[in-house]
């Protein structure tokens, strides 16, 4: 056998593993752990969602890559209902396996390397560099592409509402990119995943005719299931855009064998269709941004943007580390913001996706 590479070596340490002791701290406390750490939903999947799944649960034949045309015209559907995002193909879906694991095998998947650039917003969820680290690309981490000089990079990520920050992107500088990036011939990759969790201003797809110029050349966009429908124990989501672009990943992805169980397609398929659930839980979300953004407000926290998306991103004027340590002391656990790139290294990110206990319990902590 012969010898194998560090492939380990590519990528940064795992960032949770570097929070054990606080969390060993805030576990201790009376009353145990309020984590706030992870955006992982907790409340009910929805119905419509399981009662599908049931339906297609007698599935012995092997899943297509590609899904039925039934559940990428949903998909189709939704982004236009909800977004007003027309003039979409069924052909132009892709389901995939969550959409993280379409983040860290996309460079390695478009057959990019060591002589390509990806750019990642200067505050990122770290697959997108990880992604691209596995791949062997270079990286770089910027809001401005005039830092870029002349290097042109493969891709560019965009993510808004953003995690973690929670900014929304106006729909003038999702245009400038774009039509930066078509001069250039840069893939633009809009990570969408929080569309529909927006707080203080109106998201925009990337896909939407005021910003795309009605072409989806040159775009894709990244949509998933786990924070709108409590679907993240389903692994659901799906990428949508450039014709050339879902065509190739496609045909990588069938020699790959990167399936949505059959299963997972007709519940994905059948929440894609319900917004009723999507509503209750935007409600549930209010309620809960609301308790906490007060509680954090009231002793000293600074919330800046936290516009979308399912997290508070604050800062008490001092290095994360030691406000992870403060919050550690009373029983909560937040993300130290050096999690997602220097500029995030005085700043803590609080989800709120805990249940209402848990954020009643962080209040009263709080505000004791």
């Amino acid at each position: 056998m012969g010898q194998r590479g560090n492939v380990s070596a590519k990528f940064p340490d795992f960032p949770w593993d570097t929070l054990a002791a606080a969390k060993a701290r805030g576990t201790a406390h009376p009353g145990g752990l309020v984590d706030l750490s992870i955006g992982t939903p907790v409340d009910p999947t929805p119905d419509v969602a399981r009662e599908a799944l049931i339906a297609w649960a007698d599935a012995p034949g092997y899943p297509t890559v590609f899904g039925p045309e039934s559940l990428r015209q949903a998909a189709v559907d939704w982004i236009e209902r909800r977004f007003e995002v027309s003039g979409l193909s069924a052909s132009q879906v892709l389901p995939t396996v969550g959409s993280k694991e379409l983040i860290a095998n996309l460079p390695m998947q478009l057959g990019l390397g060591a002589d390509d650039l990806i750019v990642v917003p200067e505050l990122a969820y770290p697959t997108y560099e990880v992604g691209a680290r596995y791949a062997g690309c270079e990286v770089v981490a910027t809001d401005s592409t005039l830092s870029l000089g002349p290097r042109v990079p493969a891709i560019i990520y965009l993510n808004s509402p953003a995690n973690p920050s929670g900014r929304i992107l106006p729909p003038d500088h999702l245009r400038k990119v774009v039509d930066w990036a078509r001069e250039r011939g840069t893939l633009v990759v809009s990570d969408e995943c929080y569309l529909e969790f927006a707080w203080e201003g109106t998201p925009y797809s990337v896909l939407h005719p005021d910003i795309s110029g009605g072409s989806t050349d040159g775009i894709l966009a990244v949509h998933s299931l786990s924070k709108r429908s409590n679907l993240a124990g389903y692994r659901d989501a799906f990428v949508t855009g450039d014709q050339a672009v879902v065509s190739e990943l496609l045909e990588v992805r069938k020699h790959l064998g990167f399936m949505v169980p059959t299963p997972v397609q007709a519940a994905m398929a059948a929440a894609l269709a319900d917004d009723e659930h999507v509503n209750v839980q935007r409600k549930t979300y209010a309620a809960r941004r609301h308790d906490l953004r007060q509680a954090f407000e009231s002793v000293g926290f600074s919330v800046e943007h936290s516009e979308g998306a399912l997290y508070l991103w604050m800062t008490r004027g001092e290095p994360c580390r030691d406000t992870i340590d403060w919050l550690a002391e009373r029983g909560i656990l937040a993300a130290p913001g050096d999690f997602y790139g220097a500029a995030g290294s005085q700043h803590v990110r609080a989800a709120f996706t805990a249940t209402d206990e848990r954020v009643a319990q962080a209040v009263s902590r709080l505000t004791a």
